[in-house]
């Protein structure tokens, strides 16, 4: 049970789509929600980016404890996502690459026996290391693809 190879390599390479998405975008088109209330291109990218570093504290907590119980994460009610949403588009890149690398390395670095601990999910049930880092490159997936809706959306 290792890391499978499309796993890797959309762990490896799936976040560097962002900053290929955002290319020649407006701040004004990324920092504006598509209606009121709503995250905009910006606020999407700042969720990647905590998001990884709620990813990695759920992994350490699985690897430490006996089946941990998770609850669902929404940003909104994050207060450590604040901060993440003032922060720049060339801040957020940098620190969600500087994240992967732990990520790939931490994921990386775990045997079949580390990779199959259970942690659980409150909609999926019991997820090993392994399902968990398919759920993590999917929900960054579903994320990008509102990025792009968001960007090329009609002025």
């Amino acid at each position: 049970m290792s890391l499978y190879t499309s796993l890797s390599e959309r762990l490896k390479t799936q976040h560097l789509t962002i900053e290929q998405l955002v290319a020649y975008i407006s701040n004004d088109k990324l920092i504006t929600p598509p209606v009121p209330g709503k995250w905009s291109a910006l606020d999407n990218i700042a969720h990647l980016a905590r998001y990884q570093k709620i990813f990695t504290d759920r992994i350490h907590l699985i690897l430490n404890e006996d089946t941990p119980v998770f609850d669902r994460y929404t940003g909104d009610l994050d207060p450590e996502f604040i901060p993440f949403k003032s922060m720049g588009l060339r801040e957020l890149l940098d620190m969600i690459n500087t994240d992967r690398t732990t990520i790939i390395d931490l994921l990386s670095g775990l045997s079949d026996t580390e990779l199959s601990r259970i942690g659980v999910h409150p909609k999926y049930g019991r997820l090993t290391i392994l399902k968990w880092a398919e759920f993590f490159v999917l929900h960054e997936a579903h994320h990008l693809f509102t990025i792009f809706q968001l960007v090329n959306g009609a002025e």
